[in-house]
């Protein structure tokens, strides 16, 4: 029998069934055999195969091939990497320019691996209600630099927007991951989309401007029009895994249309003579934080940070 993951407590996963039941499973013993170098091997929105046992428990045999997945580098190095979500239609990143601050190399991380991953993504600017004038400032310009590059951007308040239908249509009938640092308001978000869902909120600590762990493991929540958001726990880091070196600028998009114009194919954009992208900053059409964060994933490639994995977010030999 087939059934939907959909959510992870660590040892017990719980599963919906074609027919609809909720029914909680573990890995099935000879499983964890298989050469499988993630924190989690089975994940929220993997297609899994059961066997049910008796006590309406369950046994995962085998995981169905991914559509894709998003993955980071764990902070587990031994286990090297975790698998976030699979199975996605889109992934939302709810940021917040203060209260807590969601840094530019943040948002461009996660934003390279979805391009990895060939997953759409789009960027929630929340707590617009709790922003200065400064701190408004400094989100239109970072809306106008998403835009110009190509992500749709979204300015909202979670607490005192009173209509969130444009989310409703985003989200309809698509599985969507939510991710973001903690005390971003994704679970306040979830809650003003779905009355009753009754996810945990937490005040943002006054002294370090952090959020507070709410949500402790990943879960598919479905929509009452049609679909899933996938909501993860906080992360503080986002650190990119599966890429080579060369590779990374293909995933930021404005690096990308540059490149082509440099002088040696497999220019780094670092110091090689006749590079265009280095000239495209110089000229401020490719920005400064961008490239700086680009420079930042190549110097973690280069400090060996980064691992091939398969399709299925299994170790491979590259």
């Amino acid at each position: 029998m087939k059934a939907l993951v959909v959510k992870n407590t660590g040892s017990w996963y719980q599963l919906k069934t074609e027919d609809g039941r909720l029914i909680d499973a573990r890995l099935k013993g000879n499983f964890r055999l298989k050469d499988i170098k993630s924190t989690n091997p089975v994940a929220v929105g993997d297609i899994v195969l059961i066997e049910e046992n008796l006590g309406a428990t369950a046994s995962i045999s085998e995981i169905e091939n991914r559509k894709n997945y998003m993955i980071r580098r764990a902070s587990n190095l031994s286990k090297q990497s975790h698998i976030i979500a699979a199975n996605i239609d889109q992934a939302f990143l709810i940021v917040t320019v203060n209260y807590p601050v969601t840094t530019p190399a943040f948002i461009d991380r996660f934003l390279s691996t979805t391009e990895a991953y060939r997953i759409p993504a789009l960027i929630l600017f929340n707590k617009t209600d709790s922003y200065s004038n400064e701190d408004k400032e400094y989100m239109d310009a970072l809306i106008h630099l998403y835009r110009t590059i190509g992500y749709a951007c979204y300015s909202i308040s979670a607490l005192a927007d009173k209509d969130l239908s444009f989310m409703q249509d985003l989200l309809k009938d698509k599985i969507t991951l939510f991710s973001g640092h903690s005390g971003v308001g994704k679970s306040t978000i979830i809650n003003r989309l779905i009355p009753g869902t009754r996810q945990k909120t937490q005040e943002i600590s006054k002294y370090h401007n952090k959020g507070m762990h709410t949500t402790t493991f990943s879960e598919m929540i479905e929509l009452p029009e049609g679909g899933y958001i996938i909501d993860t726990p906080g992360i503080k880091g986002f650190g990119a895994f599966d890429m080579d070196g060369v590779e990374i600028s293909h995933y930021f998009p404005e690096i990308f249309r540059f490149s082509h114009d440099c002088k040696f194919n497999n220019c780094s954009h670092r110091k090689e003579p006749g590079c265009a992208v280095r000239k495209a900053v110089e000229a401020q059409y490719i920005s400064e934080s961008r490239y700086r964060s680009y420079l930042s994933m190549m110097d973690d490639e280069s400090d060996g940070k980064y691992r091939g994995l398969g399709v299925n977010g299994y170790k491979t030999n590259k």
